[in-house]
């Protein structure tokens, strides 16, 4: 985290969890979007509001079916040309946040006056 985070990670907000059901016991009202290549909606047809979460798996293999299908959760992809391979992870996230953060109005996070 620290070595994607450069020199942004004093910005940056993190909070561990020992596991999947820990996260969601202690966040259980929180909307997520969870990014796959099976997801059926694109980043673009979902409405992004303040306090969602945007979820992604490993680079490797994605994300676990299991969580995928877990109650609560959005399953979106971006949209890729047919035939080529998926973005690597940190092109996802960044196409994925500043999206919900255009849809948010670029909003700044915490507000200032």
């Amino acid at each position: 985290m620290r070595r994607a985070g450069l020199d942004y990670h004093e910005y940056a907000s993190i909070e561990e969890y020992s596991d999947w059901e820990d996260f969601r016991q202690c966040q259980p009202e929180m909307r997520l979007m969870a990014f796959s290549t099976h997801g059926k909606l694109k980043h673009t047809e979902i409405q992004f509001a303040d306090g969602d979460g945007l979820l992604f798996g490993p680079e490797t293999r994605g994300l676990p079916e299991a969580i995928r299908e877990s109650v609560g959760i959005n399953v979106v992809r971006l949209p890729m040309v047919a035939g080529s391979r998926s973005l690597n992870l940190s092109n996802t996230v960044a196409v994925a946040l500043y999206e919900a953060w255009r849809q948010l109005d670029f909003q700044e996070y915490p507000a200032t006056d």
